[in-house]
């Protein structure tokens, strides 16, 4: 049963216009949102000349990296021969496209993954350490003073907006080519990143505890240690372990200036065109990442849980 609309009812006449001048404006604002986003699309792509056709024209190049990898060129002959079978496969160190061609510095790639490791092991830390420490003063709902959360916020905000690549680059110059530049620069992005992180946790928890530890005359930083930490433990935790799968491919990367790591060899590599070591260093950092990803995800499931 509809219920009758009541045409000349001059409020019903009322909502109607509010009620249509509030869906014009929508309208409006939601095409303006959409044709701003168009715009900006276009002058980027003509900015950084992004085009569907270069695209398609690239794309077919993509695998000229892959037969290069699995063909050689011998003298005399205009097109490569294919050389992957599986006798090939399991070759000695000197039989092209074996597993013990590609692996032949096997030893040293291990020593600079673990290398690698160690340097995302040791930023995380340090990172997540002051990360959990400026996340408080940053938190606008425990600390009255504006000028204190305004100074740590744009701290925090400058730490993670510098690449870390450049930052690596910067700090290779006073500390040397070697992991101790790399460690710095993820740690100091790491601060700015999980920072925000923290202090977003941090809005979203129960003022109760912290109320009631003020009215017995608790200190700020009791008020912290006992009223919020507990709540927040979960997700800080959650937070570090995803960083420290981030930073096990910073590590990487961040090598290519110089940076230590597994990063470093690979540049070299690179550079010389060794395409079987590239391929070689490509996989084990592969296996490596995944390896790290299903395992800090049992850890997160095992100790979350025991928390919660």
């Amino acid at each position: 049963m509809t219920l009758p609309v009541p045409t000349d009812d001059p409020s019903w006449r009322l909502f109607q216009q509010r009620f249509g001048a509030l869906r014009r404006k929508q309208q409006i604002e939601s095409g303006s949102m959409v044709a701003a986003v168009v715009v900006l699309f276009v002058a980027a792509a003509i900015w950084t000349d992004f085009s569907p056709g270069t695209l398609l024209r690239g794309a077919p190049r993509v695998g000229e990296y892959f037969g290069k990898l699995l063909s050689i060129e011998p003298k005399g002959v205009a097109a490569p021969i294919p050389v992957l079978a599986l006798p090939h496969l399991f070759g000695g160190v000197k039989q092209p496209q074996s597993i013990a061609y590609w692996f032949y510095r096997f030893n040293v790639y291990v020593a600079l993954l673990w290398q690698t490791i160690q340097m995302a092991i040791l930023a995380t830390a340090l990172g997540a350490s002051a990360a959990l420490a400026l996340s408080f003063p940053a938190t606008g709902n425990f600390v009255r003073s504006r000028t204190v959360v305004f100074v740590t916020r744009r701290l925090l905000e400058f730490m993670r907006s510098v690449p870390q690549v450049v930052l690596a680059f910067i700090l290779v110059w006073p500390f040397g080519i070697g992991p101790l530049a790399g460690i710095v620069a993820i740690a100091v992005h790491s601060t700015g990143a999980l920072g925000k992180l923290f202090c977003e946790l941090n809005e979203n928890a129960d003022t109760g505890p912290v109320d009631g530890i003020r009215s017995v005359g608790g200190s700020w930083l009791a008020q912290m240690r006992y009223g919020v930490v507990p709540q927040v433990t979960p997700g800080f935790l959650s937070y570090a372990l995803l960083r420290f799968e981030v930073n096990v491919r910073s590590s990487t990367i961040i090598g290519f200036v110089g940076a230590g790591g597994i990063g470093q060899e690979l540049k070299r590599v690179i550079g010389f065109n060794i395409y079987e070591e590239v391929s070689a260093i490509c996989i084990m950092i592969l296996l490596i990442v995944v390896g790290i990803d299903l395992l800090s995800a049992q850890i997160r499931h095992r100790v979350i849980g025991a928390l919660a």
